[in-house]
């Protein structure tokens, strides 16, 4: 029986995350900081995985797109160019009782605070951005910001890239990084924090057909999540109305997924016509226009940018995955992780650690590490416990090592979703895992 969408279920897996070592509170022995995640072994390996997913559909797996890893630290004037010095702001209001605050934006009644019922502030812009000081001097002069979006850093280089890797519309530049927003009202665990990661996409495309590639990439960017396991009816793409686009996009759709707390957005695709590199071009005073060499002429490229936020799409791999199977004592909690996301791939268990058991499972194990397959070695408790905790950990093979072994050399692979278990050789153990985890990732 898989579980339910509702707010306990969040709330179990937040557990969940903890016990099993995906995610913990920042800071935790003081007391934690409000909206800062750490990821813990399982979660790092998750997390690595969806980005090196992202990296292989996105770049490796194409050739009209190349990466990019730009600074954190940028000059002021990027940020001035861009707008978010005068228009990356939230509307805020604070409770003049409770002392709480809310984002203007979200709240139906803007004279009473939802909490406590007292009055509330004026409405007033907030910058989102995290401003700091490079050098040794705290002046005006040394002002710089953490970057809210990876995407400048790509459109400043775009003259860069261009002509180093010899490229020409249409062509993209992808990156994956940190960036970081002072956020009013983060929360629901990983999916809304004030330091994140994103894996954003800029597809340089000649003027005339951005419609066609703007379909192209809305299709193709939700096509990626259910090609890694998410459930069809969790997902879905929601164009945006005239009014809700920013001021300079043409168009612009969202990738949704319905978590326990509601649908949110996954993943946004946008069409920034050429406002990005003709800010830049105005404001630094040299041209990022493209040299067309057929036509002989400089032109603007216009922009699709397929922007997903890697801690949103770990989240959501993690929530669709979790279903709890069965009743009371019998009841199984699983994480039915697709292979290629899998923090563990296999576990490797000797039945128990005596007649020569443990050599045979640790021969296995270091035969799996020699192909580069993520392992786990336990020989801790029960084997129903064992198995208990890797279907926790979402692992999808695990390999027993048994009494039977020690006659025949033959093993148990006991798969993850259906449970089934059959014998092979110990000495085919490394081949057929690593042909079933290619298979699940063709």
């Amino acid at each position: 029986m898989a579980a339910s969408t509702t707010p306990d279920v969040m709330s179990t897996i937040v557990s969940l995350a903890k016990r099993r070592g995906f995610v913990f509170q920042s800071s935790e022995i003081y007391g934690g900081l409000n909206s800062c995640w750490d990821y813990g072994p399982l979660g790092v390996e998750l997390k690595r995985n969806v980005k090196e997913a992202w990296w292989r559909s996105m770049v490796h797996g194409r050739r009209d797109i190349v990466g990019l890893d730009a600074s954190i630290l940028m000059h002021p004037s990027v940020w001035q160019a861009s707008g978010h010095l005068s228009g990356f702001t939230d509307p805020l209001v604070d409770c003049k009782n409770c002392k709480e605050r809310f984002r203007a934006d979200h709240l139906e009644n803007l004279k009473t605070c939802p909490k406590c019922g007292g009055e509330l502030t004026e409405v007033r812009k907030f910058n989102l951005m995290f401003k700091t000081f490079m050098g040794p001097v705290e002046d005006e002069s040394a002002t710089v910001y953490m970057r809210p979006e990876t995407a400048q850093g790509i459109f400043v280089n775009f003259l860069n890239v261009q002509q180093a890797a010899r490229l020409k519309p249409p062509f993209g530049i992808a990156q994956i990084g940190k960036s970081f927003r002072n956020e009013i009202t983060p929360g629901n665990f990983t999916y809304r924090t004030r330091e994140f990661e994103q894996m954003e996409m800029e597809y340089f495309v000649p003027v005339a057909d951005d419609a066609q590639w703007y379909d192209y990439w809305k299709n193709a960017r939700h096509a990626w999540y259910l090609s890694l396991g998410i459930k069809a009816n969790k997902l879905r793409l929601r164009e945006h109305a005239r009014e809700e686009l920013a001021h300079y996009a043409k168009a612009c759709c969202d990738v949704e997924y319905e978590f326990p707390f509601g649908w949110s957005e996954l993943e946004g695709i946008a069409n920034r016509a050429d406002f990005d590199l003709k800010q830049h071009s105005e404001h630094s005073g040299k041209s990022l226009a493209y040299f067309d060499e057929e036509t002989k002429q400089h032109y603007f490229p216009y922009v699709i940018e397929p922007a997903a936020g890697a801690d949103r799409a770990t989240l959501a791999f993690l929530v669709d995955s979790y279903a709890v199977e069965g009743e009371g004592k019998e009841a199984r909690t699983v994480l039915r992780l697709h292979p290629a996301l899998a923090p563990i791939k296999v576990a490797v268990l000797p039945l128990v650690k005596r007649d020569g058991m443990p050599e045979i499972a640790e021969k296995i194990y270091g035969d799996l590490l020699k192909r580069s397959v993520r392992s786990f070695y336990d020989h801790a408790s029960s084997i129903g416990r064992r198995y208990a905790r890797q279907d926790e950990a979402g692992t999808p093979f695990c390999i027993t090592v048994d009494g039977q072994t020690v006659q025949d050399d033959t093993v148990t692979i006991r798969e993850r979703d259906s449970r089934a278990q059959y014998r092979v050789a110990a000495e085919s153990v490394a081949t057929i895992i690593t042909d079933k985890l290619k298979e699940a990732t063709q």
